[in-house]
């Protein structure tokens, strides 16, 4: 006996097995007049100091916190963007004016600080009214302060938001890492050690 699959079951099929992943990147706030990451002649410290600021009913917690620590380590440890860096979780939200006391004594102190907030890190999945019925993928929202090291004046304040998916893509939590290095990318140093070659769409407002 044979099996006729209906036309639209077949174009459904092939709609999903053609989802394809585009990268978007929207950055906004307020930028310093010099370059973020370390020129080529320089040899910068700097004090990375993350914190999550979860949805109420947020889930997998110690999951997506984890991913951030090994996204976050990995871009500052590998990305050359400053030669030497220290990464802390800092459990409670911190006060700007607490950052130079927290590092005014730390061994070495860094010729920089940076005040990193988590808000957003995981897969999305929208219902659209559209052919394509959903749209999915995984994103990342920061919140980046760069603070002065004598009186914790903010040098920088702006916000990232990175997305990668499209029409009929599903993304787990497998790639949460590798994302948040990913937009720390876009958003310090999008001209140097390339982790994330996808095709992308950039809004930045500098």
């Amino acid at each position: 006996m044979r099996f006729i699959l209906p036309a639209f079951l077949i174009s459904l099929t092939l709609l999903m097995l053609s989802g394809c992943a585009t990268t978007r990147v929207q950055v906004s706030g307020q930028f310093p007049s010099q370059p973020l990451c370390q020129g080529p002649d320089e040899r910068k410290s700097t004090l990375i100091i993350w914190s999550p600021e979860w949805r109420p009913d947020q889930k997998d917690v110690l999951l997506r916190e984890a991913a951030a620590q090994r996204g976050i380590e990995r871009f500052f440890t590998t990305s050359q963007c400053f030669a030497r860096v220290r990464v802390i979780r800092q459990v409670s939200d911190l006060s700007l004016l607490e950052v130079p006391a927290l590092t005014a004594s730390a061994a070495g102190a860094p010729d920089r600080r940076l005040v990193n907030n988590v808000r957003e890190l995981g897969p999305i999945v929208k219902l659209l009214s559209t052919l394509a019925l959903f749209e999915g993928g995984t994103e990342v929202v920061l919140q980046v302060r760069f603070v002065s090291p004598a009186d914790g004046h903010i040098d920088a304040d702006f916000r990232t938001h990175w997305q990668n998916g499209g029409p009929w893509v599903i993304k787990g939590v497998a790639t949460l890492e590798h994302d948040i290095t990913c937009d720390l990318q876009e958003a310090l140093w999008p001209s140097g050690v390339q982790f994330c070659m996808a095709a992308k769409v950039s809004n930045v407002s500098r």
